[in-house]
């Protein structure tokens, strides 16, 4: 094969077999993954350039990055999204580079290893033949509608064109990524190929002469125009329920281009404009870059420690469900608990975990091999970092450390996952409170994003670091704060579910007051919240948090009852099926979610002037993927300093 410059490209290279077969090769270079900026595009339209004149005999795009294919476009140059002729370039040069790729004369195929996001989805959906290589880490998605817009570089007309309207739009309009099973299955690509047979696989099947794979069935005739306003219709009705306050505008943008323009966001200039120009794209590309900030602090660094054996002491709801998330992400774990039902219960739950996200066999059956009971606790002697998610009791917790840290190796890493107690505290009767760290995940630890990870004063460097890496590589946001109590998340989610708990002793109803958040864009209200937490939990974090304030009677009321929220299936509603029974809410009062909301952004300012939390924009961060909290809004801080002039101030 002969490898050559002769484009003089930056991100591409050009490998040509003698028998014309042509690998272009894409390898953004300073970074770790491929995106689609405006100067690989233009690149790109240089190579199309070359091949139009001297057409090679088939074409196949692969990415030379071990990380995957293309992680989508470069979301830096959406910064100026407000200035109409920038949107309008930034449109018109993918989508004219991607309908060059499409109408090609010769067989393109896109071989796709790893992530293929947004623009690298649009990519290769302009290439006559998809592979996945089966692998763990290939995914598929169009996640632009989390930023707020849409996939304006052809995937709103080729998706559905592929695998159908009704398949097509449910991954434009929620932006989840499905793997290379499920690609194959809805026919993304054509096939799945192992990783060893890629590049064999791929150069057959380019020179197959093999039509191109379009939608057939139902799928297919729901695209045709005179059905599109049923689909359009029935999809909007979705999308209010999903969304009734319409805080979003971009699904329903996309919904607006496919039923009505043909996919085309090029014929509909006033809708980007509005789209564009929205607080609602700002906010969401802000919070992806706060997302990225938080990405940045697992990445491994060579402080870090190798963790290969996690030991978990405490099966109950979350030490359960932690176990089994760490044994998903490939750790070895042990799991121990006194109670040897727990431990079945874990495991139970672990099982419905692995059915649900690992559809292959064998997978599940590695995870569920690498999840092993331990009742008596062998596993502390050998495992590199201890998580303890016993009961809340600094007593408790105290007296398991002291049986345990004497048998734990001498670089291993003991990690709480309290969620109020001070760890200074914790630690004041460990031998070497350095190898003490909070690692506080959030319920349900399988959805929940967003993991704190706790440092005092005497934490050694490398305990922290690798604390950082470990969540990491579970796949989680690690939020690096200091030792108080609540930390940053429960800290500021007390005052405000408490808050919420008085307005029911003034009277209102509990559907009220979480309808009135639910109109500022919360996507639960405090009292539900209080609910799926727990009231038990809710009760411990505000006799830490509230300081000399009394404790709300209607919360001391359902705990004398043992009525605990969904867990009992009574809180402060009663609960069927994981779901609560709740009556018509009315209308709030107008001023009802300034108040509920005010002690939460009070709490997030003190807890980064006081130094728990490194800047406001970390804190947002926290808050966001700690809580929920409305992400289109940006976060409590940016939401309070943007927020519109009518609103009285906090």
């Amino acid at each position: 094969m002969n490898s050559t410059n002769l484009l003089n490209l930056r991100n591409f290279k050009v490998d040509i077999a003698a028998d014309g077969l042509t690998w272009l090769g894409i390898d953004c270079p300073g970074t770790s993954v491929n995106r689609l900026s405006s100067e690989v595009l233009a690149e790109l339209m240089t190579a199309l350039d070359h091949f139009e004149r001297q057409p090679p005999a088939a074409l196949i795009i692969h990415s030379l990055k071990p990380s995957g294919f293309i992680a989508g476009a470069d979301i830096a140059e959406f910064n100026e999204l407000e200035h109409t002729d920038t949107v309008h370039k930034l449109i018109a040069q993918g989508w004219n580079a991607f309908q060059r790729l499409a109408a090609a004369r010769y067989p393109t195929l896109a071989l796709v290893r790893g992530h293929c996001l947004g623009g690298g989805l649009e990519l290769a959906l302009a290439c006559r033949y998809r592979l996945a290589v089966d692998h763990p880490d290939t995914s598929f998605a169009l996640p632009e509608v989390m930023l707020g817009i849409f996939p304006a570089w052809g995937g709103m007309k080729r998706l559905p064109a592929l695998i159908g309207a009704p398949a097509a739009l449910d991954m434009m309009l929620s932006g989840r990524a499905i793997d290379a099973r499920k690609a194959q299955k809805l026919g993304l690509v054509d096939a799945r190929v192992p990783l060893r047979l890629e590049r064999q696989a791929a150069a057959q099947h380019v020179r197959s002469g093999k039509p191109a794979a379009r939608a057939r069935g139902l799928g297919r005739l729901l695209n045709f125009q005179p059905l599109r306003p049923l689909v359009m219709r029935q999809t909007a009705k979705k999308l209010n329920e999903r969304d009734p306050y319409q805080h979003y505008l971009a699904p329903r943008a996309i919904l607006e281009i496919w039923g009505r323009h043909q996919g085309n966001a090029m014929s509909a200039p006033a809708l980007v404009k509005e789209i564009s120009q929205s607080d609602t794209a700002r906010n969401l590309i802000r919070v992806f870059h706060l997302q990225e900030q938080l990405k940045a602090f697992g990445k491994p660094s060579e402080a870090a420690g190798e963790v290969h054996h996690v030991h978990v002491v405490g099966a109950g709801a979350m030490g359960g469900d932690i176990a089994a998330w760490c044994a998903l992400k490939g750790f070895k774990v042990t799991l121990q608990d006194q109670d040897r039902e727990r431990i079945a219960d874990a495991q139970s739950r672990a099982h419905a975990l692995y059915a649900r996200r690992l559809k292959e066999g064998r997978l599940h059956q590695a995870a569920q091999d690498r999840l092993i009971p331990d009742p008596l606790g062998h596993g502390v002697s050998h495992a590199d970092l201890i998580i303890e998610a016993i009961t809340e009791s600094l007593e408790a917790k105290q007296a398991l450390y002291a049986r345990i840290e004497p048998r734990m190796k001498a670089e291993a890493v003991l990690a709480t996952n309290t969620s109020s107690l001070s760890l200074a505290a914790l630690g004041a009767q460990l031998r070497d409170a350095s190898r003490l760290v909070g690692i506080h995940f959030f319920n349900p630890v399988a959805r929940m994003p967003l993991v704190e990870v706790v440092r005092t004063d005497a934490l050694a460097a490398d305990a922290l670091a690798t604390a950082l890496a470990f969540v990491g590589r579970l796949g989680k946001l690690p939020l690096p704060v200091k030792d108080t109590p609540g930390f940053l998340v429960n800290a500021v989610l007390a005052p405000y579910m408490l808050e919420a708990m008085r307005c029911v002793d003034e009277g209102l109803s509990s559907e009220t007051i979480d309808e009135a958040m639910k109109i500022f864009g919360m996507p639960m209200g405090p009292l539900e919240l209080a609910d799926t937490v727990g009231l038990d939990i809710a009760h411990a974090a505000g006799q830490q948090l509230a300081g000399a304030q009394a404790i709300p009677h209607c919360l001391e009321n359902h705990l004398s009852r043992k009525e605990l929220g969904r867990k009992t299936s009574r809180g402060f509603y009663a609960w069927k099926d994981g779901k609560p029974i709740k009556k018509e809410p009315g209308t709030p009062p107008a001023d009802l979610a300034l108040r509920l909301v005010s002690p939460l952004v009070e709490k997030t300012h003190e807890q980064v002037a006081r130094g728990i939390i490194a800047s406001n924009d970390l804190a947002d961060a926290g808050v966001i993927f700690g809580t929920g909290f409305a992400p289109f809004s940006g976060g409590p801080l940016y939401w309070e300093q943007h927020r519109a002039p009518e609103v009285t101030p906090i």
